[in-house]
């Protein structure tokens, strides 16, 4: 039977009918969104608001209190610190410090030239090579980034799109090699290119093609790669590029259900791959709109899942999810202050009902962060787990007024974004139309307004700004690059080059003919071909991207 909240009894006078504006302090009361923030939340606010349709049990659809009936009670979070920087070897020696720190999943950062598709010989990646993470040019690389390390145990993500495909194949042929069987590998690929159209432009290929890898990858996965998640829907790089909370949900869902029809299409059933897409959202300073974001994103993915897709798997309607702490929140003055805002970020999260976090260290927007800083965010979420007792009752902030209200004004606010989506003919047709691209940039421009009026404000930056201090940072050293130029160059002086370019061939034949493009890659993968010689077979038939790049 539904409960519906009731109004005040007897008549009596709401509370927010009693306020008094003019005691109020001179401030602009809006979230970091700008929308519009009330005095008080009372009843009133969630007129004809019903229990069981909107709230619900956790475990259970619709799932706005959580995907796991017990959540944290009966497992934390998994914890899972970015990690990537100069050689394989310099990574893998993080990742192994970071697990002796107690963490519970590795998350592994390319550098530029691997996110663009290119080789650190290339001559666009000269000064790139190792600097804003890992070097991986081949499976060589891949060996040596995960030597020591049980891919059959650990759960590994990684932070890579355009290629995504073929840096999945270097991890699969490490696993081979290790020993460890596919159906064992666990782990999450970003392998989401559309948001690299609408916010962080690290594209290779046309639109169309680029999904399509994404479906062939998935097609692939579902069949022999059971446990993996295959695609991280990400909204985290909308919001670091100056959306609003309700722009990353709307957008963010929009480019899963692209995901999903395309998958459809190509003949699977939604409930053999359903369950392995997860998300990526961005836990930024606003605290309760964030918490907010998540509880609405699971109910609309589990209703659009099972009314629009026709999913009968529950499992299929869960929406999973990474999170981690905004980027674009840090600031480079007064570095130490990052910290603070890093926890209340990763508390928002976590009261959000994230599976998986990554804080960010505070030096962050200085370097890629040192051994000590990184212990700290990482000492972060564990204080939030073990001493804060956030962990011990599931959602917490389930019923609040003003929680829920904010819950169902971001949940509309994203089906108006779907709606203005399918009037300019899906997906797409709007990333043409530069649909995405426009309302973000809006969007950051009223922000940046508002900062420059004096009406938010950041600590230490535009108020509080009279200390200054310096932290140690992380310096990459030029011999990086020279050394990962020698190996390349030994690599191809001593593989079978004619293997090399015959396997090259045949990922082009398959491409060209609208086949599955894994196994081709797979087997230039196992002849040691190079990320940039794939990448660059996979463009003779796909063509580049035009719009714009990452560089």
């Amino acid at each position: 039977m539904s409960t519906k909240v009731q109004g005040d009894r007897q008549g009596a006078e709401p509370p927010a009918a009693r306020h008094d504006p003019t005691r109020e302090r001179d401030a602009r009361f809006t979230t970091l969104s700008d929308h519009p923030v009330q005095p008080l939340y009372t009843p009133a606010d969630l007129a004809d608001w019903d229990y069981q349709s909107k709230l619900g049990s956790p475990g259970e659809y619709p799932f706005t209190r959580g995907i796991h009936q017990t959540m944290y009670r009966g497992r934390l979070w998994t914890m899972r610190q970015f990690a990537g920087f100069g050689t394989a070897e310099d990574t893998n020696q993080r990742f192994k410090f970071l697990l002796d720190k107690g963490q519970t999943g590795l998350s592994t950062a390319f550098d530029l030239p691997t996110l663009m598709g290119v080789d650190s010989d290339h001559p666009m990646s000269a000064g790139e090579v190792g600097r804003c993470g890992v070097a991986v040019d081949s499976l060589a690389d891949m060996e040596r980034l995960f030597d020591g390390i049980d891919l059959g145990e650990v759960s590994t993500s990684m932070t890579i799109n355009a290629p995504a495909s073929i840096l999945l194949a270097f991890y699969l042929v490490v696993a081979e090699k290790q020993g460890a069987p596919w159906t064992r590998v666990n782990g999450t690929l970003q392998n989401d290119i559309l948001k690299e159209f609408h916010a962080q432009n690290e594209v290779v290929f046309p639109p169309e093609p680029s999904v399509r890898l994404i479906v062939d990858l998935i097609e692939f996965c579902t069949k022999h790669v059971p446990k993996y998640n295959t695609v991280s829907i990400s909204g985290y790089h909308i919001r670091e590029a100056g959306s609003t909370a309700a722009q990353e949900l709307a957008f963010t869902l929009a480019d899963g259900f692209h995901y999903v029809e395309q998958c459809i299409q190509r003949g699977l059933d939604v409930d053999t791959f359903a369950p392995r897409l997860s998300f990526f959202w961005n836990a930024h300073s606003d605290f309760f709109e964030e918490i907010a974001k998540f509880r609405a994103a699971r109910r609309i993915w589990a209703r659009e899942m099972r009314h629009r897709y026709g999913a009968r798997n529950d499992r299929s309607l869960l929406l999973r999810c990474h999170a981690q702490t905004a980027g674009c929140s840090l600031t480079e003055q007064q570095p130490m202050v990052n910290i603070v805002r890093t926890a209340f970020e990763a508390l928002s999260a976590v009261l959000g009902g994230t599976q998986s976090l990554h804080t960010n260290s505070m030096d962050e927007t200085l370097s890629l962060p040192t051994e000590n800083a990184v212990t700290i965010a990482l000492r972060t979420q564990q204080v939030i787990a073990c001493e804060t007792g956030v962990a011990n009752v599931i959602d917490p902030l389930g019923g609040s007024y003003f929680v829920e209200k904010l819950t169902d004004e971001l949940e509309a606010e994203a089906y108006e974004y779907f709606k203005k989506i399918d009037e300019l003919g899906g997906m797409i047709a709007a990333v043409g139309a530069g649909f995405f691209r426009r309302q973000i940039a809006e969007a950051s421009y009223r922000l940046s307004q508002q900062m420059e009026a004096g009406q938010k404000h950041i600590v230490g930056v535009s108020i509080f700004n009279d200390d200054t201090h310096s932290i140690p940072t992380l310096a990459i050293d030029h011999e990086v690059e020279r050394r990962q130029l020698g190996r390349l160059a030994e690599l191809k002086g001593r593989r079978d080059n004619a293997k090399v370019a015959a396997a090259l061939d045949d990922l082009r034949r398959t491409a060209r003919a609208g086949g599955n493009t894994m196994e081709p890659i797979l087997a230039a993968t196992r002849v040691y071909a190079t990320v940039g010689e794939m990448m660059g077979a996979l463009k003779d038939v796909y063509g580049a991207f035009e719009g714009g790049t990452g560089w």
